[in-house]
């Protein structure tokens, strides 16, 4: 098992990465690290979650010279999510070396802050393609001086469409760079790009993605498209699901499922491409400080959202395809954890579903959704197994007492139990 000490490092890099809580590589990090340090380009088919930020994180910084202000590397993500993300990561890595400055640039916030900071001098530039742009017809982000390049989900920035933005920018750096590409699938226009602007790239590949999601448990329930709310419900109950991030392929889908579950009382918000920056903001905030138990999105406003603790993934609707699938429940089981992802398929689904579970390669399960009746049993026996464990652990004499004193002839201790496991059920 390769550790962070092993790698050719700074001290002040090596530090951050121990104040970060890492100690040992992941694969992607253990194979792209000592080639990027190297001055290599590099090509890596790597999904989210593998750990790959770090992977680019530490070679960038670990080549910035402090005393030019002027940009020496840019990154290039497909959302403002990521964006943030993965400057976030930059300013950790690079957390004990003194000046150094990452920006992150995207749309949704005035270009004027962003363009006061570029004037005053940053080394590292993360961006969207699309404000990046901007800020180079603006005058204010000049790439002359660049020495690496990074796309990050390259894949998914080109189904957005950044393709031509993409090359705009590569052909404002110098003929003469490192590129650094990163992507969870590798297509064939991503292979034009890697040939028109990589110098003899190295290529990895980390884990096929069959096998990079082992801790999440995936259960299909067949349903019918006009009881699929319903099933929706008895999905969050049978499962006692406390908290979710709910798939809907449509923004009409997105507004059903929100208005239906508010109605029954569950805290919920909505997450979809047609709301402003700003008011997606405070529904991530929400629901990361989990002052929303439920998310209901869909694939395009989710797209580079991570969410730490996640335990639960919903497909209320089947994604077209299996990289969307894995990109939907790899939301879940970060950093090691486990995870769960439930999947609704219709008949309109079939084809699709089919699909999806033939590349899962038996890793989905299909079950059947649970009855009324075994549901009240499942939330019994939950109820029951608090009790057991109550039991086990709790100092319960003075409760003990009060039954003693309260029972009879006439009514009996197993009947006082019954009837607070119904009060219990009842509330």
């Amino acid at each position: 098992m390769m550790n962070f000490d092993d790698l050719n490092i700074s001290d002040e890099v090596r530090k951050a990465i121990g104040q970060m809580g890492f100690s040992n590589l992941t694969p992607i990090q253990r194979m792209a690290i000592p080639p990027a340090l190297k001055g290599l380009d590099i090509t890596a088919q790597a999904q989210t979650g593998s750990g790959k930020t770090i992977a680019f994180a530490i070679p960038v910084v670990e080549n910035i010279f402090i005393d030019d202000r002027s940009p020496q590397a840019i990154i290039l993500c497909p959302t403002r999510e990521l964006c943030l993300q993965v400057a976030g990561e930059m300013e950790k890595v690079g957390a004990n070396i003194k000046k150094l400055k990452v920006l992150a640039v995207y749309g949704g916030q005035p270009i004027g802050k962003q363009t006061r900071v570029l004037k005053k001098g940053v080394h590292i530039v993360v961006g969207t393609p699309g404000r990046v742009i901007d800020h180079i017809q603006k005058g204010n982000l000049d790439l002359i001086g660049v020495e690496r390049v990074v796309l990050d989900e390259a894949d998914e920035m080109l189904d957005m469409g950044f393709r031509e933005d993409i090359e705009k920018i590569l052909n404002e750096t110098p003929f003469r760079k490192q590129t650094l590409l990163f992507s969870a699938t590798i297509p064939q226009e991503i292979r034009k790009i890697a040939k028109n602007y990589q110098d003899n790239p190295k290529f990895i590949k980390v884990a096929d993605k069959k096998q990079n999601i082992p801790k999440i448990t995936q259960h299909a329930f067949r349903t019918n498209h006009k009881y699929k709310f319903k099933d929706l419900v008895r999905l969050i109950e049978a499962y006692d699901i406390k908290s979710a991030l709910i798939f809907s392929n449509t923004k009409k889908g997105v507004d059903f499922i929100y208005k239906n579950l508010k109605k029954q009382g569950y805290s919920v918000e909505s997450l979809h491409g047609d709301m402003t920056q700003k008011v997606r903001d405070k529904v991530m905030n929400k629901f990361r400080n989990g002052n929303a138990a439920f998310l209901i999105a869909t694939d395009v406003a989710s797209r580079g959202l991570d969410i730490s603790n996640l335990d639960f993934i919903i497909n209320y609707d089947v994604p077209q395809n299996y990289d969307s699938y894995v990109h939907r429940i790899g939301r879940t089981a970060r950093a090691g954890s486990s995870g769960f992802a439930l999947t609704l398929v219709s008949k309109e689904d079939f084809i699709n579903f089919n699909n999806i579970k033939k590349a899962s390669n038996g890793k989905i399960v299909e079950k059947k959704l649970p009855t009324d009746s075994e549901i009240e049993e499942i939330k019994n026996k939950r109820v029951l197994d608090e009790v057991k464990n109550s039991i086990k652990l709790d100092n319960l004499e003075e409760y003990l007492n009060l039954i003693k004193m309260n029972s009879s002839a006439d009514i009996t201790s197993e009947e006082i139990a019954a009837a607070l496991l119904k009060k219990v059920r009842e509330n």
